[in-house]
């Protein structure tokens, strides 16, 4: 192993032991060129830094270190930036669709300081893809174009994870419908009201199959918690679908006469259901996120997908 190497295994070492995986390498200085990945020969128009991650950048703030560079390796050149971008993901996170999700995310929106830039292993991103991507595709979210896994390094150093045994590949599918998937505390939920497009308070008149799909009618009452890209001319008869819904378990849509939260987005021309959890006065966890929603500020991110 060349000098070089070993500095960089060095730092891994104290940093990251066991998300890295070392090999070959070739010397290049960051900013630097990744010439196995678009956008890789455009310099920076600021220097990297190393900074704190911040505590509201909730998608990396316990990643399991505390500093990150910036400009980060997706080309956000502010904090403000990333965390526009990251906000889109927690959700995901949380319906942890792969063990290394989070690992590969904050590669790229919060890479670790190290002497040069570290890229993710393009075996992790695949992974990570294909346990995801049934979920994403049930809120209506393709892999999106920036993460296409042939961009990511094969044979030089990049960021692996821990625990790549059997246990931790993708099973390819969730065993409950993903949004209703409901076990979530207080600061999960919290953060997918903030990503969904809009979150209605109701009752639900009837539940039909539709191809693949469920459809979800709502009861004529109803209140509008959050409006998003909704109009008032969609709340009168507003329908919402259940995407690949038809043969996943989802206890909510079993038992009508329960009042639901429920979040959602519009996606072309249909209204899709991102998560849907009973209104349970009895719960305090629930009562607990009603009250500090009436307070709660989201934070402004972009969508990504």
């Amino acid at each position: 192993m060349n000098s070089l190497a070993s500095l960089f295994l060095w730092r891994i070492i104290t940093l990251v032991l066991p998300l890295v995986s070392l090999s070959q390498t070739s010397e290049y200085d960051y900013p630097g060129w990744n010439p196995n990945f678009p956008g890789g020969d455009t310099f920076y128009n600021k220097p990297p830094q190393c900074v704190e991650i911040p505590d509201d950048l909730r998608l990396c703030h316990n990643v399991g270190y505390d500093k990150m560079l910036l400009p980060n390796l997706l080309e956000h050149e502010t904090m403000a930036e990333v965390k526009q971008q990251a906000g889109s993901w927690v959700p995901l996170v949380h319906k942890n669709c792969h063990p290394n999700t989070q690992v590969f995310l904050c590669a790229l929106f919060a890479p670790v300081c190290l002497e040069r830039p570290i890229y993710p292993c393009r075996w992790l991103c695949e992974n990570v893809r294909d346990g995801c991507t049934p979920i994403m595709e049930a809120f209506g979210f393709p892999w999106p174009e920036m993460l296409t896994c042939e961009k990511f390094p094969q044979d030089d150093v990049c960021i692996s994870a821990p625990n790549t045994t059997d246990a931790s590949k993708p099973t390819g599918h969730s065993p409950v419908c993903p949004p209703c998937d409901h076990e979530m505390k207080m600061d999960a939920i919290l953060e997918h009201i903030c990503a969904s497009e809009f979150v209605i308070k109701s009752k639900i008149k009837e539940v039909k199959r539709e191809g693949t799909d469920r459809k979800v009618i709502l009861q004529k009452k109803k209140k509008l918690i959050k409006m998003g890209t909704l109009k008032k001319k969609d709340m009168k008869k507003l329908t919402l679908n259940l995407k690949n819904g038809a043969d996943c378990p989802c206890a909510q849509l079993e038992n009508l006469g329960n009042t639901y939260l429920i979040m959602g987005r519009k996606v072309d021309k249909q209204h899709l259901i991102t998560g849907i959890h009973k209104w349970d006065k009895s719960s305090k966890e629930f009562k607990k996120t009603m009250k500090k929603l009436k307070s709660h500020k989201c934070p402004a991110f972009e969508n990504v997908f």
